[in-house]
């Protein structure tokens, strides 16, 4: 050494300096030569020099300075020395001196040799009341104890036999590293974590050893070397009880600048050196922060037991926690998450499976070629695997596994191989995202701007969640009430393979929902539509038939597009055989009706009407298909686009009324009632044959008209109509059909066509019957009347105002138009009048006011003849005309009243060919004198022909004969 220059008899003058500590005055002069620079005028100057001494040898171990040099004769001899006052204090005349107070104010009582005076010292080192001079001395001595463990006394008499039991101080190691006592832990520890017996006096010196460590980090070498910008830039001030170490991690972890390679390299060792994660008492920092937290959520568990860190993640976020505890937590765990082994409880339970699966070396081995977080991504791939893909974890392994998962999932930070890959995405997206649980949502949904490799871990992440959703910890805190109460079974299944989620969404709307709960869930629902494997029953239930029917699809509404059409084909083809399998079909029916609860789900009609959304429904919630809803009811302003998309969803939710949320949600009671028999795709069907039902639900009720009403609007939307009336639309409409223009209602058109063939008698049954149904309710109710509400509103509000605002709708605004019929100005309204006129002769059912007039004469007088063509109406007027019969008042007063209106119909409008005035004259109160003039004239006619006839015939013969 430079400025500590030593003479070659070194060692022997230390030996003796230590046997002749306090008795032979030659060794101040030979003190005052070895050490002249360092040793002050004092008159106990002898402990000076291996002061002196003990100082160079910590000094050249913390700087990387060549002119700090102390030979390998010289270190030994150093050490030795300090060995030898390992067992009492007052050997070590600088300490003893030094602490001489200190020892009296906090170790008075503890009796000195075995070391025991140096512990209690070491204990209350950190004291307020503790000497800057004593504590200085403390220091040097742990910092040899650090270099060499002999020279704790205690230490290395508790652990001997197990040092020499697990070969930890082999011979052909150097002394310099088998004598660390770094190298002893690791060892020792090694062999606690293997299962082995080391010996409780041995492990509880350890303890203390390693809390010492973690306590000062001035004791490791390799962080003074490697951190020291880092500590005096951001952690100065700091040394005290652990505080600069968790300093440094925080920094490690992003939150207060960055740090050097070197040093974040030289933290991991230490750690796994301390292994805090067996016993949280060894981070004083960490146990005094939490100590509360501890006291009330983990008190149930054993102090020092390594489930109290997994106690502690597991009340992370949550109202038991405490701000210093979380932060100091999140430090340590960065560390941890970066090393599987030191989580103790998982190295226990997994070391067989890494071996296995994942090629790992020992507890105290370490390979460079192992990312950090490499082993644990190993494991949690293999923990998922099914049996069919073959070697999977062990069942405690597994659990072991799904815990950390399940805990670590709540910060990025502490999933290495994320944070590595994502850095730059991380920036570039969610700087802003500083909240908990914020940056991989925020990830998630920028996935598809996300580069390669984040994209496949977030992916791969992501895809785990859509299987075990407990993965996503603070979501399912959320979603706890939800859970006791609707999902307490799938949740308490050891296996999730995505039921719980699946549950979450079937009860995202109960009363007892949650915002943060609904709000999570949703989010999952819309990350699940960027790719089909993020819905794992869907994915397990449908990968051979995606990647049959659909390659290179990867968008999950895509995938659930090319099934469905490939199920909807084979299913009006009636092939013998679907290529879509019936489990997958099942799978694929749970994701359509997923799907129509909220817009963004269905992302091809959210875009295309994202401006209407704005624009017109802009306070609307998304859930319970509100907005789709809200589109609906205004669908003639919508933007083009927008509304033929939303024209395809309602010919789509026609056809398969199952997929109509708002519908099945609102009469979900009454399907149960009156229809938990039939088909999905009857369901409308059902609902409308029971509508007019005295229990029928009103809120029910009112959804079926509006869906009524859109039905009407355009026969594409009434499957039911469709199929029937297939070859009578382009028979009698064919000129409508010219001028439609695709994805763009009809306003009824085809329908009030079909409507006068209906009037003519012209129709096929199976249309007949269908057109009939429409006309009697649409008698009932004008709005199911797209055709008269355009024409005749004007005419509506302003004659039959009052009938319009009628809460239930019986007709009368049919019967206020038809009596003010002389009233109305306006061609087409009058002519939709006239229609409704012309349709009520060819069946009294179409006609309610009147129908209810004479319910009980047709019952009496026309029982018998059966209803349509205007049969049971020809009944009554011939019942009118004979005197011997006598109808009801009401009756008759509608009859003579529908009379007139008839004979005012036909001045307006005539007949427009034969049929129309042969109604006209059945129904004629003059029909019998009309058919009267009309036998008359055709016998006449048949008489003239007749004599005709001879004539000619006589004069031909007469013609012959000449």
């Amino acid at each position: 050494m430079s400025s500590l220059a030593v003479f070659p008899s070194s060692e022997s003058l230390l030996w003796n300096y230590k046997l002749n500590l306090t008795t032979d005055p030659k060794f101040e002069s030979v003190a005052r030569e070895v050490c002249k620079s360092t040793i002050a005028e004092d008159a106990h100057s002898q402990g000076e020099v291996v002061a002196c001494l003990e100082k160079g040898l910590v000094k050249e171990a913390e700087e990387n300075d060549p002119r700090v040099q102390v030979s390998d004769q010289c270190k030994k001899a150093i050490l030795r020395v300090a060995e030898l006052s390992s067992d009492d204090f007052h050997l070590d005349r600088h300490l003893y001196f030094a602490c001489r107070d200190d020892r009296e104010r906090f170790c008075e009582n503890t009796q000195a040799g075995e070391g025991r005076v140096y512990k209690c010292l070491f204990n209350h080192k950190f004291e307020e009341s503790m000497s800057e001079k004593c504590r200085d001395a403390l220091t040097t001595r742990q910092k040899l104890i650090a270099q060499d463990y002999k020279v704790s006394y205690s230490l290395a008499k508790s652990c001997k036999s197990d040092l020499k039991k697990y070969r930890c101080n082999v011979e052909n190691l150097p002394r310099s590293r088998e004598a660390r006592l770094s190298y002893l832990l690791m060892c020792l520890e090694s062999a606690v974590h293997r299962g082995r017996q080391v010996s409780s006096e041995c492990q509880g010196e350890m303890l203390d050893y390693r809390r010492m460590l973690m306590e000062d980090f001035s004791l490791s070498p390799e962080i003074i070397l490697s951190c020291r910008g880092e500590i005096e830039h951001h952690c100065s001030g700091l040394h005290r009880k652990g505080r600069t170490l968790h300093c440094l991690m925080k920094v490690v972890r992003g939150e207060k600048g960055n740090l050097g390679l070197n040093c974040q390299q030289a933290l991991q060792t230490l750690i796994q050196e301390t292994d805090p994660g067996a016993d949280y008492r060894i981070d004083r920092a960490l146990n005094e922060a939490c100590e509360s937290v501890i006291q009330t959520a983990c008190k149930h568990i054993r102090s020092g037991d390594p489930m109290i860190l997994s106690c502690l993640m597991e009340h992370l976020y949550t109202e038991k926690m405490v701000e210093d505890c979380e932060h100091r937590l999140l430090e340590l765990q960065y560390f941890i998450s970066r090393d599987w082994k030191l989580d103790v409880v998982l190295y226990r339970k997994c070391q067989g499976d890494a071996s296995r699966l994942c090629h790992t070396h020992g507890w105290n081995e370490t390979s460079e070629l192992i990312p950090p977080g490499a082993v644990f991504s190993c494991l949690y791939r293999h923990a998922y695997r099914t049996e069919e893909q073959g070697r999977r974890l062990s069942r405690e392994c597994r659990a072991e596994v799904q815990r950390i998962l399940h805990q670590r999932a709540m910060d990025v930070k502490l999933d290495p191989t994320l944070q590595d890959k994502c850095m730059i995405d991380l920036g570039k997206w969610c700087s802003e995202k500083t909240e908990t649980g914020q940056e991989l949502e925020c990830l998630q949904d920028h996935l598809d701007d996300l580069v390669s490799d984040c994209r496949d871990i977030v992916g791969n992440l992501t895809e785990l969640e859509s299987e075990d959703i407990q993965i996503e910890a603070l979501l399912m805190r959320a979603c706890e009430p939800i859970i006791q109460t609707f999902c307490h079974e799938v949740a308490d299944n050891q296996i999730d393979s995505g039921d719980l989620m699946e549950c979450l969404i079937q009860n995202k709307h109960q009363k007892e929902m949650n915002e943060k709960c609904a709000i999570g869930v949703t989010h999952f629902q819309l990350v699940q539509m960027k790719d089909f494997r993020f819905s794992y029953k869907f994915k397990m239930a449908c990968k051979e038939d995606v990647l049959k029917l659909c390659p290179n699809i990867k968008k999950k509404v895509d995938v659930v597009i090319c099934l469905s059409t490939t199920v909807r084909n084979d299913t009006l083809q009636d092939a013998k055989e679907h290529r879509v399998s019936l489990k997958c079909r099942k799978q694929l029916r749970v994701e359509e009706l997923e799907m129509t609860e909220d817009i963004r789900l269905e992302p091809e009609l959210y875009e295309a009407c994202k401006s209407d959304i704005k624009n017109y429904c802009q306070n609307v919630p998304y859930g319970n298909a509100q907005i789709i809803e809200c589109l609906k009811e205004i669908k003639k302003q919508l933007s083009t686009r927008c509304h033929q998309k939303v024209f395809k969803l309602q010919e789509t939710e026609m056809m398969d009324p199952e997929l109509d949320y708002t519908l099945m949600r609102v009469c979900k009671q009454m399907i149960k009632r009156f229809c938990p028999e039939a088909d999905s795709k009857n369901m409308l069907q059902c609902l409308k044959q029971n509508k007019n039902s005295e229990v029928m639900d009103p809120k029910c009720k009112q959804m079926i008209t509006k869906r009524q009403i859109t039905q009407n609007t355009d026969y594409r939307l009434n499957p039911v109509l469709r199929k029937a009336c297939k070859a009578d639309i382009p028979k009698f409409c064919q000129n409508i059909l010219n001028r439609a223009k695709d994805d763009t209602e009809l306003e009824g058109q085809v329908i009030s066509c079909l409507k006068l063939k209906y009037a003519d008698q012209r129709l096929s049954p199976d249309c007949e019957d269908q057109i009939r149904v429409i006309i009697q309710e649409s008698a009932l109710d004008y709005r199911l009347d797209p055709q008269l509400q355009m024409h005749c509103s004007e005419e509506i509000s302003s004659l039959c105002a009052e009938e319009a605002a009628a809460q239930e709708q019986t007709g009368q605004v049919e019967e206020c138009l038809k009596v003010n019929l002389l009233k109305i100005k306006t061609e087409m309204c009058k002519k939709e009048v006239l229609n409704m006129l012309k349709e009520s002769k060819a069946d009294i059912f179409v006609d309610p006011v009147l129908h209810t007039a004479c319910a009980l004469d047709i019952k009496h007088h026309c029982a018998a003849i059966p209803p349509g063509r205007g049969r049971q109406m020809s009944c009554l007027m011939e019942a009118l005309e004979d005197k011997r019969v006598r109808l009801q008042p009401e009756c008759k007063k509608r009859l003579n009243d529908r009379i007139e209106m008839w004979s005012y119909a036909a001045k307006v409008a005539p007949a427009e060919g034969f049929s129309d005035l042969a109604m006209q004259v059945m129904t004629s109160p003059s029909k019998n004198y009309i058919l009267s003039v009309i036998t008359v004239g055709i016998c006449v006619l048949f008489l003239i022909g007749l004599m005709c006839g001879r004539i000619t015939k006589r004069v031909t013969r007469e013609l012959k004969d000449r």
